[in-house]
Protein backbone atom coordinates (compact mmCIF):
# COMPACT_ATOMS: atom_id res chain seq x y z
CA UNK A 1 0.00 0.00 0.00
CA UNK A 2 1.82 3.50 -0.99
CA UNK A 3 2.40 5.89 1.62
CA UNK A 4 0.59 8.88 1.21
CA UNK A 5 1.20 12.18 3.53
CA UNK A 6 -0.72 14.74 4.09
CA UNK A 7 0.33 17.97 2.68
CA UNK A 8 1.04 20.84 4.91
CA UNK A 9 -1.11 23.96 4.91
CA UNK A 10 -0.22 26.88 3.36
CA UNK A 11 -0.27 29.49 6.41
CA UNK A 12 -0.06 32.97 5.65
CA UNK A 13 0.51 35.46 8.43
CA UNK A 14 -0.82 39.22 7.77
CA UNK A 15 0.83 42.01 9.95
CA UNK A 16 -0.76 45.72 9.43
CA UNK A 17 2.00 48.02 10.65
CA UNK A 18 1.92 51.72 10.93
CA UNK A 19 5.51 52.61 12.38
CA UNK A 20 5.99 49.73 14.43
CA UNK A 21 9.13 49.26 14.24
CA UNK A 22 9.54 48.87 17.81
CA UNK A 23 7.21 46.03 18.22
CA UNK A 24 7.18 44.11 14.52
CA UNK A 25 10.15 42.33 14.86
CA UNK A 26 9.07 40.42 18.32
CA UNK A 27 5.64 39.51 17.20
CA UNK A 28 7.30 38.13 13.30
CA UNK A 29 9.60 36.12 16.35
CA UNK A 30 6.64 34.58 17.79
CA UNK A 31 4.73 34.06 14.95
CA UNK A 32 7.53 32.17 13.08
CA UNK A 33 8.50 29.87 16.40
CA UNK A 34 4.42 28.63 16.48
CA UNK A 35 4.44 28.69 12.61
CA UNK A 36 7.78 27.47 11.38
CA UNK A 37 6.57 26.75 8.09
CA UNK A 38 4.14 30.01 7.83
CA UNK A 39 4.73 32.74 5.37
CA UNK A 40 4.51 36.51 7.16
CA UNK A 41 3.00 39.09 5.18
CA UNK A 42 4.26 42.94 6.42
CA UNK A 43 2.10 45.34 5.14
CA UNK A 44 3.50 48.69 5.78
CA UNK A 45 0.95 51.62 5.81
CA UNK A 46 2.61 54.56 5.02
CA UNK A 47 5.04 54.25 8.37
CA UNK A 48 7.91 56.80 8.88
CA UNK A 49 10.02 54.98 10.75
CA UNK A 50 12.30 51.73 9.90
CA UNK A 51 9.05 49.38 9.98
CA UNK A 52 10.20 47.77 7.13
CA UNK A 53 13.38 47.49 7.49
CA UNK A 54 13.27 45.69 10.58
CA UNK A 55 10.41 43.62 9.40
CA UNK A 56 12.61 42.21 6.44
CA UNK A 57 15.57 41.44 8.84
CA UNK A 58 13.35 39.03 10.90
CA UNK A 59 12.32 37.27 8.23
CA UNK A 60 8.76 38.78 6.95
CA UNK A 61 8.05 39.76 3.42
CA UNK A 62 7.24 43.62 2.96
CA UNK A 63 4.29 44.66 0.96
CA UNK A 64 3.00 48.53 0.87
CA UNK A 65 -0.45 50.15 0.70
CA UNK A 66 -0.47 53.64 0.62
CA UNK A 67 -4.15 54.26 1.49
CA UNK A 68 -4.30 55.03 5.11
CA UNK A 69 -6.77 52.79 7.00
CA UNK A 70 -6.48 49.75 8.30
CA UNK A 71 -9.15 48.39 6.29
CA UNK A 72 -7.62 49.65 2.98
CA UNK A 73 -4.52 47.15 3.93
CA UNK A 74 -7.03 44.29 4.53
CA UNK A 75 -8.67 44.72 1.81
CA UNK A 76 -5.49 45.01 -0.39
CA UNK A 77 -4.22 41.98 1.59
CA UNK A 78 -6.78 39.42 1.27
CA UNK A 79 -6.34 40.32 -2.30
CA UNK A 80 -2.96 39.68 -3.30
CA UNK A 81 -2.04 36.80 -0.89
CA UNK A 82 -3.07 32.99 -1.51
CA UNK A 83 -3.13 30.81 0.87
CA UNK A 84 -5.07 27.70 2.79
CA UNK A 85 -4.98 29.33 6.49
CA UNK A 86 -5.04 33.37 7.09
CA UNK A 87 -3.85 34.70 10.35
CA UNK A 88 -4.42 38.32 11.04
CA UNK A 89 -2.59 39.78 13.67
CA UNK A 90 -1.77 43.37 14.87
CA UNK A 91 1.76 44.12 14.65
CA UNK A 92 2.17 46.17 18.06
CA UNK A 93 2.88 43.22 19.99
CA UNK A 94 -0.03 43.34 22.48
CA UNK A 95 -1.90 40.14 21.45
CA UNK A 96 0.20 36.66 22.12
CA UNK A 97 1.35 35.40 19.40
CA UNK A 98 3.06 32.37 20.44
CA UNK A 99 -0.29 30.55 20.01
CA UNK A 100 -1.07 30.97 17.00
CA UNK A 101 -0.14 27.43 16.12
CA UNK A 102 -3.09 26.44 18.37
CA UNK A 103 -5.35 28.50 16.54
CA UNK A 104 -4.44 27.58 13.66
CA UNK A 105 -4.85 23.93 14.41
CA UNK A 106 -8.17 24.65 16.17
CA UNK A 107 -9.45 25.90 13.07
CA UNK A 108 -8.67 22.96 10.62
CA UNK A 109 -9.36 20.26 13.14
CA UNK A 110 -12.36 21.21 13.80
CA UNK A 111 -14.02 22.74 10.19
CA UNK A 112 -13.94 26.21 11.36
CA UNK A 113 -14.03 29.00 8.99
CA UNK A 114 -13.37 32.00 11.65
CA UNK A 115 -11.16 31.55 15.07
CA UNK A 116 -11.47 34.67 17.36
CA UNK A 117 -8.74 35.59 19.64
CA UNK A 118 -10.88 36.98 22.30
CA UNK A 119 -8.47 39.22 24.54
CA UNK A 120 -8.20 38.78 28.05
CA UNK A 121 -5.59 41.53 29.49
CA UNK A 122 -2.79 40.32 31.61
CA UNK A 123 -1.85 44.25 33.17
CA UNK A 124 -4.75 46.20 34.65
CA UNK A 125 -3.01 48.79 31.86
CA UNK A 126 -3.06 46.53 28.92
CA UNK A 127 -6.64 48.61 27.96
CA UNK A 128 -6.58 52.12 27.54
CA UNK A 129 -9.06 53.80 29.57
CA UNK A 130 -12.73 53.55 28.09
CA UNK A 131 -12.07 50.77 25.51
CA UNK A 132 -13.18 48.05 27.62
CA UNK A 133 -16.04 49.30 28.56
CA UNK A 134 -16.63 50.69 24.84
CA UNK A 135 -15.62 47.09 23.22
CA UNK A 136 -18.47 45.76 26.19
CA UNK A 137 -21.02 48.67 24.90
CA UNK A 138 -20.23 47.73 21.18
CA UNK A 139 -20.34 43.88 21.46
CA UNK A 140 -23.47 44.10 23.10
CA UNK A 141 -24.83 46.15 19.96
CA UNK A 142 -23.95 44.01 17.43
CA UNK A 143 -24.92 40.78 19.60
CA UNK A 144 -28.71 42.51 19.63
CA UNK A 145 -28.90 43.81 16.37
CA UNK A 146 -27.48 40.76 14.67
CA UNK A 147 -28.71 37.96 16.83
CA UNK A 148 -25.36 36.27 17.77
CA UNK A 149 -23.66 36.38 20.93
CA UNK A 150 -19.89 38.58 20.27
CA UNK A 151 -17.76 39.15 23.22
CA UNK A 152 -14.80 40.86 21.24
CA UNK A 153 -15.49 42.03 17.94
CA UNK A 154 -12.91 44.35 17.82
CA UNK A 155 -9.93 41.85 18.12
CA UNK A 156 -7.50 42.27 15.77
CA UNK A 157 -6.14 38.77 16.22
CA UNK A 158 -8.03 36.20 13.70
CA UNK A 159 -7.31 32.71 11.99
CA UNK A 160 -9.42 32.35 9.05
CA UNK A 161 -10.17 29.85 5.77
CA UNK A 162 -9.42 30.69 2.63
CA UNK A 163 -13.01 30.69 1.58
CA UNK A 164 -13.81 32.69 4.56
CA UNK A 165 -10.82 35.57 3.02
CA UNK A 166 -12.02 35.58 -0.35
CA UNK A 167 -15.87 36.14 0.14
CA UNK A 168 -15.27 38.71 2.07
CA UNK A 169 -15.97 42.46 0.62
CA UNK A 170 -13.83 44.08 2.55
CA UNK A 171 -15.81 47.50 2.13
CA UNK A 172 -14.39 50.17 5.30
CA UNK A 173 -11.22 51.57 5.25
CA UNK A 174 -10.20 52.27 9.00
CA UNK A 175 -10.45 50.50 12.26
CA UNK A 176 -14.40 49.26 11.20
CA UNK A 177 -12.92 46.52 9.26
CA UNK A 178 -12.77 44.14 12.42
CA UNK A 179 -16.62 44.77 13.21
CA UNK A 180 -16.92 44.07 9.40
CA UNK A 181 -15.70 40.79 9.69
CA UNK A 182 -17.79 39.95 12.57
CA UNK A 183 -20.75 40.81 10.77
CA UNK A 184 -19.54 38.87 7.84
CA UNK A 185 -19.02 35.60 9.88
CA UNK A 186 -22.68 36.09 11.17
CA UNK A 187 -24.34 36.67 8.05
CA UNK A 188 -22.65 33.40 6.13
CA UNK A 189 -23.32 31.58 9.30
CA UNK A 190 -20.21 30.20 9.24
CA UNK A 191 -18.42 27.92 11.74
CA UNK A 192 -16.54 29.71 13.68
CA UNK A 193 -15.22 29.81 17.39
CA UNK A 194 -13.44 32.10 20.07
CA UNK A 195 -10.47 31.51 22.21
CA UNK A 196 -9.44 33.35 24.87
CA UNK A 197 -5.45 35.22 23.90
CA UNK A 198 -3.38 37.22 26.25
CA UNK A 199 -3.31 40.65 25.56
CA UNK A 200 -0.85 43.53 27.14
CA UNK A 201 1.00 46.75 27.53
CA UNK A 202 2.74 48.20 23.89
CA UNK A 203 6.64 47.49 24.01
CA UNK A 204 7.80 50.63 25.11
CA UNK A 205 8.65 53.47 22.33
CA UNK A 206 5.73 52.43 20.32
CA UNK A 207 2.30 54.35 20.42
CA UNK A 208 -1.15 53.72 19.94
CA UNK A 209 -3.20 54.66 16.70
CA UNK A 210 -6.34 54.37 18.50
CA UNK A 211 -8.51 57.11 19.31
CA UNK A 212 -10.77 56.15 22.03
CA UNK A 213 -13.88 58.64 21.23
CA UNK A 214 -13.07 59.27 17.38
CA UNK A 215 -12.84 55.40 16.76
CA UNK A 216 -15.07 54.10 18.91
CA UNK A 217 -17.69 56.95 17.49
CA UNK A 218 -16.48 55.64 13.98
CA UNK A 219 -17.37 52.17 15.01
CA UNK A 220 -20.83 52.61 15.92
CA UNK A 221 -21.45 54.60 12.50
CA UNK A 222 -20.76 51.54 10.80
CA UNK A 223 -22.19 49.02 13.25
CA UNK A 224 -25.74 51.54 12.00
CA UNK A 225 -24.85 51.27 8.59
CA UNK A 226 -24.14 47.47 8.36
CA UNK A 227 -27.59 47.24 10.46
CA UNK A 228 -29.22 49.32 7.66
CA UNK A 229 -27.78 47.11 5.10
CA UNK A 230 -28.06 43.92 6.79
CA UNK A 231 -31.43 44.04 8.54
CA UNK A 232 -32.79 46.60 6.35
CA UNK A 233 -36.31 44.99 7.62
CA UNK A 234 -35.52 45.70 11.30
CA UNK A 235 -34.31 49.03 10.33
CA UNK A 236 -36.71 50.65 8.13
CA UNK A 237 -40.08 49.18 9.89
CA UNK A 238 -38.49 50.96 13.16
CA UNK A 239 -38.38 54.18 11.37
CA UNK A 240 -41.41 53.70 9.46
CA UNK A 241 -43.44 52.87 13.23
CA UNK A 242 -41.37 56.21 14.85
CA UNK A 243 -42.84 58.60 11.89
CA UNK A 244 -46.30 56.65 11.91
CA UNK A 245 -46.60 57.14 15.67
CA UNK A 246 -45.79 61.35 15.37
CA UNK A 247 -48.27 60.84 12.01
CA UNK A 248 -50.97 59.63 14.64
CA UNK A 249 -50.09 61.60 17.73
CA UNK A 250 -50.58 64.67 15.46
CA UNK A 251 -53.76 63.25 13.80
CA UNK A 252 -55.70 61.89 16.73
CA UNK A 253 -56.86 65.67 17.63
CA UNK A 254 -58.04 66.68 14.38
CA UNK A 255 -59.84 63.39 14.46
CA UNK A 256 -61.57 63.84 17.45
CA UNK A 257 -62.29 67.50 16.57
CA UNK A 258 -63.98 66.59 13.22
CA UNK A 259 -66.06 63.66 14.99
CA UNK A 260 -67.49 66.12 17.32
CA UNK A 261 -68.12 69.22 15.66
CA UNK A 262 -68.04 67.67 11.72
CA UNK A 263 -65.10 70.35 11.09
CA UNK A 264 -61.81 70.34 10.16
CA UNK A 265 -60.14 73.82 11.47
CA UNK A 266 -56.44 72.53 11.69
CA UNK A 267 -55.98 72.20 7.78
CA UNK A 268 -51.88 72.21 8.08
CA UNK A 269 -52.02 69.55 10.56
CA UNK A 270 -54.16 67.30 8.72
CA UNK A 271 -52.05 67.30 5.74
CA UNK A 272 -49.32 67.08 7.74
CA UNK A 273 -50.34 63.97 9.68
CA UNK A 274 -51.39 62.79 6.81
CA UNK A 275 -48.18 63.02 4.64
CA UNK A 276 -46.22 61.46 7.64
CA UNK A 277 -48.55 57.98 7.43
CA UNK A 278 -47.97 57.62 3.59
CA UNK A 279 -43.90 58.69 4.31
CA UNK A 280 -44.17 55.90 6.95
CA UNK A 281 -45.72 53.21 4.43
CA UNK A 282 -43.34 54.08 2.02
CA UNK A 283 -40.49 53.46 4.42
CA UNK A 284 -41.25 50.84 5.56
CA UNK A 285 -41.88 48.96 2.21
CA UNK A 286 -38.55 50.14 1.09
CA UNK A 287 -37.23 48.03 3.76
CA UNK A 288 -39.24 44.89 2.68
CA UNK A 289 -37.43 45.94 -0.88
CA UNK A 290 -34.13 45.87 0.22
CA UNK A 291 -34.65 42.91 2.26
CA UNK A 292 -35.00 40.92 -1.14
CA UNK A 293 -31.96 42.77 -2.37
CA UNK A 294 -30.21 42.11 0.84
CA UNK A 295 -31.15 38.12 0.02
CA UNK A 296 -30.04 38.08 -3.34
CA UNK A 297 -26.41 39.84 -2.18
CA UNK A 298 -26.21 36.83 0.91
CA UNK A 299 -26.40 34.35 -1.85
CA UNK A 300 -23.70 35.20 -4.22
CA UNK A 301 -21.39 35.84 -1.04
CA UNK A 302 -22.44 32.18 0.12
CA UNK A 303 -22.01 30.93 -3.65
CA UNK A 304 -18.52 32.20 -3.34
CA UNK A 305 -17.73 31.09 -0.14
CA UNK A 306 -18.80 27.39 -0.95
CA UNK A 307 -16.28 27.86 -4.22
CA UNK A 308 -13.46 27.15 -1.96
CA UNK A 309 -12.75 24.16 0.18
CA UNK A 310 -13.73 23.38 3.53
CA UNK A 311 -10.61 23.29 5.80
CA UNK A 312 -11.43 19.74 6.98
CA UNK A 313 -10.19 18.69 3.61
CA UNK A 314 -6.58 19.51 4.47
CA UNK A 315 -6.99 16.91 6.95
CA UNK A 316 -7.39 14.52 4.30
CA UNK A 317 -4.87 15.74 1.83
CA UNK A 318 -7.29 17.65 -0.49
CA UNK A 319 -5.48 20.57 -1.12
CA UNK A 320 -5.76 22.35 -4.55
CA UNK A 321 -2.89 24.94 -5.38
CA UNK A 322 -3.30 28.17 -3.81
CA UNK A 323 -3.19 29.78 -7.26
CA UNK A 324 -5.97 28.31 -8.86
CA UNK A 325 -9.29 30.43 -9.08
CA UNK A 326 -11.74 28.20 -9.16
CA UNK A 327 -14.15 30.24 -11.61
CA UNK A 328 -11.80 30.44 -13.95
CA UNK A 329 -10.68 26.72 -13.61
CA UNK A 330 -14.54 25.72 -14.14
CA UNK A 331 -15.30 28.63 -17.40
CA UNK A 332 -12.18 27.12 -18.59
CA UNK A 333 -13.57 23.27 -18.49
CA UNK A 334 -16.76 24.51 -20.17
Amino acid sequence: MPHTTTPVPHVAVILPCLNEAAAVGHVIDDVLAALPEATVYVYDNRSTDDTAEVARAHGALVRYEPRPGKGNVIRRAFADVEADVYVLLDGDDTYDASVAGELVQKLITEGLDHVVGARRASTVTAYRRGHAAGNRMLNQVVSTVFGEPVTDMLSGYRVMSRRFVKSFPAISRGFEVETELTVHAVNLRVPQAEVPVGFKDRAEGSASKLRTYRDGWAILRWIVRLARYERPTLVHSLLGGFIALVAVVLGIPVVVEFVQTGLVPRFPTAILASALMMIAVVVTAVGVILEAVRHASDEASRLVYLEYPSPLTLLDGVRPAPEVDVRHDRAARR
